[in-house]
């Protein structure tokens, strides 16, 4: 390692390259918000100057030559963005949940939102999500293809009566109704041991199916009881919600007496290794299949926070994903609470479990 020209060098010089990354990213945010607000203002101009006339795609064509003429060094002129600028202004023009998101995200996003989302709720939905875990274009075409919107709203937990009511609406964020798992080595016949090792052996990816804002923090997670051994599938942790979340598997169909297990399971974690800054811990039984009413019952009498979901193999998205959804109501209010804050003062994790980017 080279010597430091005089003490502290090393230091200054990290410290400075730091403030260069932060103003690079503060300029780049300015530009984005410029940007959408110019797109947003071009719309409303061509939208207004439409009303009560007959011009329509000859004008637009012709504007963009003329555009594109006047500033040549200028991308984003083409008649084809012209309409999509007009169509974004439309599409969120005097909607008190879209209008205030329009610069949250970057334009290219946008343009994946509408183009792909046509009712008003999926779009907040991917916007926030987008925003709140820095989504890239690539990770948001996923989850839009994937229906994570569906998946999220439509699943099946007891959190109503045992998570406090400041975080409720985050957790319920936090666990989807049907899992994707990209495993094309996995055969249709598969051990509980088989499906955690390919997930294990893919673990970023099954992080960002899970969702993105969880750590890893072990498989085959030991816990001693009274003298006995106990193993937790996976161990995840929520960095959101301060909490540890224990994942167990389930190749075959959903019992009752998963519930059970997973109550002991959670009450151990809690008393044994969660710390008193952690909110308490919350468990997911992913299964292959399930039936809803079996998994109500099952969740109705359970103090302990738990959700269950079922997972499917595939080797590319389904087109269509099978499940009930909540009221129109039900939908915005789960939105509002669970992007609008509330979530735990809690302090992060303190270097205790492995860190592993989930997307």
């Amino acid at each position: 390692m080279s010597k430091e020209i005089v003490p502290g060098y090393g230091t200054l010089l990290a410290d400075i390259k730091q403030r260069i990354r932060a103003a690079q990213y503060a300029a780049l945010k300015v530009v984005n918000t410029e940007l959408i607000k110019m797109n947003w203002d071009i719309g409303k101009m061509i939208t207004e100057r439409q009303k009560g006339a007959t011009w329509g795609k000859s004008v637009v064509e012709k504007l963009s030559l003329d555009l594109r003429a006047e500033f040549p060094g200028v991308k984003g002129f083409s008649s084809q963005n012209l309409w999509y600028m007009r169509q974004f202004y439309n599409a969120y023009n005097g909607k008190p949940k879209l209008q205030p998101l329009v610069g949250e995200i970057s334009w290219s996003k946008h343009l994946i939102v509408m183009s792909k989302c046509s009712d008003d709720q999926e779009r907040e939905f991917y916007i926030r999500m987008t925003r709140k875990f820095g989504w890239t274009k690539d990770v948001l075409v996923l989850n839009v293809e994937a229906q994570t919107f569906r998946k999220y709203l439509a699943n099946q937990t007891n959190f109503d009566t045992t998570v406090s009511e400041s975080v409720r609406s985050q957790a319920k964020l936090a666990i989807k109704d049907e899992y994707t798992f990209d495993l094309m080595e996995l055969s249709e016949e598969h051990s509980e041991k088989e499906l955690e090792r390919a997930l294990i052996s893919k673990v970023n990816r099954f992080l960002t199916e899970m969702g993105g804002v969880f750590t890893f923090a072990g498989s085959q997670y030991r816990l001693e009881v009274d003298g006995q051994e106990y193993f937790i599938d996976i161990l995840l942790y929520h960095r959101h919600l301060k909490c540890l979340v224990a994942v167990e598997l389930k190749v075959g169909e959903f019992m009752p007496e998963h519930i059970g297990k997973m109550q002991f399971y959670l009450a151990a974690l809690d008393s044994l290794v969660k710390t008193p800054e952690e909110n308490p811990s919350i468990g997911i039984v992913i299964c292959k299949s399930k039936k809803r009413m079996i998994v109500e019952y099952s969740l109705r009498e359970s103090k302990k926070p738990i959700g269950v979901s079922t997972y499917k193999v595939f080797k590319t998205v389904p087109d269509n994903l099978k499940g009930e959804l909540p009221s129109p109501a039900q939908v915005s209010l789960l939105l509002e609470e669970g992007f609008g804050g509330g979530a735990s003062t809690a302090k992060e994790p303190r270097g205790k479990y492995l860190v592993l980017a989930g997307g």
